[in-house]
């Protein structure tokens, strides 16, 4: 089947292409951008690169079912993503303020998504199309595929598959599921019995639901929702099983919530160098869809950027690409990304600047495993020290790096992605190339925090690498003749932080002379280890620890690395606004929030009373547990699947 310009959006389109109907509708809850970096683009051109007829629905009207009508019913299912990102953090800050503006949306408006796109656009699809397969996908999806701990619902929440009421889950990638299941449906009798034949197929990297008593011989057992309930230690323990399934494969697990029971099948395999650079090879403009009127944002971000691979080995505890994208490193081929940079360079508006040559992180293209990964047992390739079988390629990244500057028209290669600092220090000619030819004045590194401590909680490695890297790339900078500077991303608030760690980070800074611009205080997203150790108040062993749980407690933090605002007219300099970003009042003593109760302040702090297991707090302004009826309210690199 001939590749369109672009997926189909009306049915106008549809009729020029000669399709009378889709065979496939995606609704996305990002604006359409016809690029590698829109997960709804991928998964639509790969699946007309198989000859399924597929179409996109952006930024339906989650109110109006006739919003998803426009090029009619598709034949054979409908795929559901909330976009890049989880739908909440899309939506508030860290501190649960609405956001002004959406790099994914149209004029970079903010509210052109339903909270909790997921549920909302499945529930549309059912209105839209009864009896129609829905699969549920993308990062949203994909973190909360199990029960989880939300942060801006204050308490926990069951499978996103139970309470979106879709057939099937995809977590990860997926273009090999997706793709399987457009294939399975294309059956009539699977489309009538989508459940069923779901079910029976166990396709990898799937969740579905099944009766008690109906699951798979063999499966692994997690702890129910019920028990995490009693018992949010168990969280931790179920968090860290996901990690182990996404790295070893290994035998299906299975989740009892209320009389149904998820099954969670192991991940699909990695793509093979071959299938990354066909999918990189479809047709994408790297344009928005020609029907918008107004720039998205995100359009400019990448328009020059070139992914070189996805995944990532570090493990992060906090970090969604390892549950997501996997560990795994699957790499392009040096002849994909160069014929990429080709055609880029063949466009006549093109000013020859490649911007970054990446990914998760910059410096682990063709990084591999010489073990058995199904027998390992780190949480980390690199974490606490590189593990023996990790095979980094930082020297033939150079090489190819130095050869892709030399096609025509590029007047620039520049890395941009975060560089894992420790991992960079394994090659000295990296470390010289990258401070001497790649960088175009700053370079972005992620150390988070110096506390040995903290970084133990995070997975992350130890403050001397850093100040080694810092050591090394000033000096390589200064011996190529550049004044270059390196923008740290910090993190306040992390599970088991103190005030007094943060004040450490602070000297730290103050020593090194730099001043933080990239500081996020901690955002417990679903599905990570840290999210599960910041509801349980434990690390990984199950060891209490200190948990900053307030808005107010988080800024106090936070405002360690981050100075107030400039302060309001007629306020003395240094006194705190009356309200924080959290809703608190920042002018009264610290007040502690029981856990599942509504925000009525801090506490006694740590350690924690016996039996009070604090979770944060709603802020009152409008939070809600399930799809909101009216209208809607508020990184580093990852990517979504729909």
């Amino acid at each position: 089947m001939r590749q369109p310009k672009y997926l189909p959006m009306t049915r106008e389109e549809m009729n020029r292409l000669g399709w009378d109907e889709l065979d496939v509708l995606l609704i996305s809850g990002d604006a359409y951008l016809d690029s590698h970096i829109h997960g709804a683009a991928v998964l639509g051109r790969w699946l007309v690169e198989h000859g399924f007829r597929t179409g996109i629905v952006a930024q339906p009207d989650w109110r109006s079912p006739e919003s998803l009508l426009p090029m009619g019913r598709p034949r054979i299912m409908a795929g559901v993503t909330a976009g890049a990102l989880d739908s909440l953090v899309a939506h508030y800050t860290a501190f649960r303020k609405k956001r002004s503006d959406d790099a994914y949306s149209p004029g970079g408006r903010a509210g052109l998504r339903p909270n909790r796109a997921s549920l909302a656009y499945t529930g549309l699809a059912r209105r839209a199309f009864p009896g129609l397969p829905v699969i549920l996908g993308g990062v949203e999806a994909s973190m909360r595929r199990a029960t989880h701990y939300d942060f801006w619902d204050n308490g926990l929440r069951r499978s996103a598959l139970l309470d979106a009421k879709a057939d099937v889950l995809l977590y990860g990638m997926a273009e090999r599921s997706f793709l399987a299941m457009a294939r399975l449906f294309s059956r009539d009798q699977a489309r009538r019995r989508a459940a069923e034949a779901v079910a029976r197929e166990r396709p990898p990297g799937s969740a579905y639901a099944v009766s008690p008593g109906s699951e798979p011989a063999g499966a692994e057992n997690l702890p129910s929702h019920e028990a995490i309930a009693k018992d949010p230690s168990l969280l931790v323990k179920t968090a860290l099983a996901f990690e182990r399934q996404m790295l070893r494969g290994g035998p299906a697990m299975i989740q009892r919530s209320a009389g149904r029971t998820m099954v969670f099948e192991p991940p699909e395999a990695p793509l093979s160098t071959g299938e990354m650079d066909r999918v990189y090879a479809l047709p994408f403009t790297r344009k928005a869809h020609p029907s918008y009127t107004e720039p998205i944002p995100v359009e400019e971000m990448g328009k020059d950027s070139v992914v070189s691979h996805r995944g990532c080995a570090g493990g992060c505890s906090f970090c969604s690409i390892a549950l997501h994208q996997g560990r795994s490193i699957q790499s392009r081929s040096e002849q994909s990304i160069r014929d990429e940079i080709r055609s880029l360079a063949s466009d006549p508006a093109w000013k020859g600047s490649i911007s970054d040559i990446g990914g998760p992180s910059a410096n682990m293209w063709n990084a591999s495993c010489a073990a058995d990964r199904s027998a390992c047992a780190r949480h980390s390739c690199l974490f606490p020290k590189r593990c023996r079988h990790f095979r980094h390629a930082q020297n033939e990244q150079v090489a190819m790096l130095r050869d892709l500057a030399k096609i025509p028209g590029v007047k620039h290669v520049r890395i941009a992605s975060g560089v894992r600092h420790d991992l960079a220090l394994a090659s000295d000619g990296y470390m010289r190339a990258l401070a001497g030819e790649f960088t175009g004045g700053q370079l972005k590194i992620a150390p988070e925090h110096v506390t040995e401590r903290i970084l133990t909680l995070m997975r992350k490695p130890g403050g001397r690498g850093l100040d080694e890297f810092i050591g090394k790339f000033t000096a390589y900078s200064a011996g190529a003749g550049k004044e270059q500077y390196l923008i740290p991303y910090l993190m306040s608030a992390f599970p088991g932080t103190t005030d007094d760690d943060m004040r450490n980070l602070h000297s730290w800074l103050r020593k090194h002379r730099m001043r933080p611009q990239q500081v996020q205080c901690f955002i417990p997203t679903p599905g990570t280890v840290a999210s599960a150790m910041f509801f349980a108040e434990v690390d990984g062993e199950g060891n209490p620890i200190p948990v900053a749980r307030t808005d107010a407690q988080r800024l106090r933090q936070h405002r360690l690395l981050v100075p107030d605002p400039a302060p309001a007219r007629g306020r003395p300099e240094g006194r705190f606004d009356r309200r924080s970003p959290g809703g608190e009042r920042r002018d009264r003593p610290p007040r502690r929030v029981p856990r599942g109760k509504p925000p009525r302040g801090e506490g006694r702090g740590w350690p924690p009373r016996r039996g009070d297991s604090g979770r944060s707090p709603r802020d009152g302004r409008g939070f809600s547990g399930g799809m909101p009826g009216g209208g809607p309210p508020g990184g580093r690199k990852g990517g979504d699947r729909a």
